[in-house]
């Protein structure tokens, strides 16, 4: 049932987002010069690599200077990429994503393999699922980068203590999966 809200929700919010695609698309080319989407491989259900997709919001081969993004105003981010950042407009292409069923609305947010390596027998479960666009998780460390920007080793602080949180909150998810849980997921998203 999850997967047919998915399959209804995407193909109506790409169709009805469509105009704005666009102009937010016009507005990355005007702001900064590289293409408008950025493919980043993570993993996904099963522990199967797959494309990701966002709106560029950062300068290219910004990745190369660090994978997590750190404070409320990391430099490799572009003019426009801030603004399309605040209000989560990067995430709305992976609506194609949960559209071909690599990702789910609602599920844990799919992680890149070098933090997947870490996790243990029993954290794995958090792949039992497809990853989704936002979970509790997302909604809890909302802030997420501000808190990484500042500690002393955001990359440790990362790893030590909020990944062990978030899969904490995906382990509950994935015990109480639910329509109801579905849907209270996405309005505590909006809201």
């Amino acid at each position: 049932m999850i997967r047919f809200f998915d399959i209804a929700f995407s193909l109506f919010g790409l169709c009805l987002l469509s105009p704005f695609f666009a102009i937010i698309s016009i507005l990355i080319k005007i702001d900064s010069a590289g293409p408008v989407f950025y493919r980043q491989l993570r993993v996904g259900k099963g522990g199967i690599d797959f494309y990701l997709f966002k709106f560029r919001s950062m300068f290219v081969e910004s990745e190369k200077k660090g994978l997590l993004t750190v404070g409320a105003r990391d430099t490799r981010i572009t003019p426009f990429g801030y603004f399309i950042r605040k209000y989560k407009l990067d995430e709305l292409p992976q609506l194609y994503n949960v559209l071909v069923g690599e990702m789910s609305l609602v599920g844990p947010r799919p992680e890149l393999r070098k933090y997947v390596d870490l996790y243990s027998f029993e954290e794995r479960e958090v792949l039992s699922i497809r990853p989704g666009i936002t979970d509790n998780a997302s909604i809890l460390f909302k802030n997420e980068n501000e808190l990484l920007g500042k500690v002393k080793n955001s990359e440790e602080y990362y790893i030590k203590t909020i990944m062990p949180e978030k899969i904490k909150l995906n382990m509950l998810y994935i015990k109480d999966q639910s329509i109801y849980q579905y849907f209270r997921i996405i309005f505590k998203t909006i809201f």
